[in-house]
């Protein structure tokens, strides 16, 4: 993950440099749209693989492929992690145990559009995490979080695509307040905690924090077959959703802060409207447009704002 500022620390000057501002910005971009595949894969495995073992399968992956980097600098850093074992833990069940899972459950019932659409709020809830931590927003940033989010409303509001309010888009809720707190959290990360060593902890126990819910699911669900079709997503989800794109989230965080990337985020609609549309054959509109063009907007005058 990344380098997040400490408790005590008030902002990160660099980050207003114009260097340093389009590295986070183009790393929150990256998260997004890779995260946004993530989103077309749970929905297309809905029906063959049960939403728990999705979860436990991609953060194991995830887990195998970032160790290689992060288990030494961890057990380097345990006595950090030990004195801060609280916030591991709240990070860890907020942003790999709990928020995939939710994703995986809401796939069952919920189009994958909806589910892009729906996780588009959560910027919101890391401005007011920000807010609440004493950095100043700014007009123009909180202009382009309203009118994304006017966007991201009316996509909703309009049954976007002939998709209705689902059961399952309740637990997608629930995944957007989970990712955003996660990642207002992650601006108070304590500075002792690398970022590497903290990924692979947090990837850690999120997987432990899976194991009795896994069990269960095995036992009351069965497994599932492990085919091409549905080992080739979780590695995708793995490898790239988690490791990659959680990587490149933690750092831009760093760089950028929650609310500026989290207006970035709002690309994700867009991405996963898209992608659902190529790859699932789900039915996109002219209304769905017009909402995109909304969030592209506020997407464009939040991330450039200074501040």
């Amino acid at each position: 993950m990344t380098v997040v500022l400490p408790r005590t620390a008030p902002s990160i000057p660099s980050a207003s440099l114009p260097g340093t501002a389009a590295l986070g910005i183009a790393l929150a971009a990256l998260a997004t749209v890779v995260w946004s595949g993530s989103f077309v894969t749970s929905r297309a495995l809905h029906d063959s693989v049960p939403p728990v073992q999705q979860a436990f399968w991609r953060w194991l992956v995830a887990l195998a492929a970032v160790a290689p980097f992060g288990a030494r600098r961890a057990w380097r850093q345990r006595k950090a992690i030990r004195g801060h074992l609280g916030f591991v833990l709240l990070a860890s069940l907020l942003g790999v145990t709990a928020y995939n899972t939710l994703v995986n459950q809401a796939g069952l019932t919920t189009p994958a559009a909806n589910m892009g659409m729906i996780m588009a709020a959560s910027p919101v809830l890391m401005a007011v995490f920000e807010r609440a931590s004493g950095v100043r927003l700014g007009a123009r940033r909180v202009g382009g979080l309203l009118v994304a989010c006017a966007g991201v409303v009316l996509l909703i509001g309009s049954g976007a695509g002939g998709a209705g309010f689902t059961a399952g888009d309740l637990w997608m809720v629930a995944a957007a307040c989970c990712f955003g707190a996660y990642s207002g959290l992650l601006r108070r990360r304590p500075a002792e905690l690398g970022g590497t060593a903290f990924l692979f902890t947090t990837f850690l126990v999120g997987t432990v924090l899976l194991l009795p819910a896994q069990g269960l699911s095995v036992a009351v669900q069965g497994g599932f077959d492990p085919t091409p079709g549905t080992v080739l997503p979780i590695l995708y989800v793995g490898l790239a959703s988690s490791a990659i794109a959680f990587f490149a989230w933690n750092r831009a965080i760093a760089l950028v802060g929650p609310s500026r990337a989290g207006v970035v985020y709002y690309l994700q609609p867009v991405c996963v409207s898209l992608l659902s549309w190529a790859l699932l054959g789900e039915r996109t509109d002219w209304t769905q447009s017009l909402c995109m063009a909304l969030i592209l907007g506020g997407v464009v005058l939040g991330a450039t704002a200074r501040r």
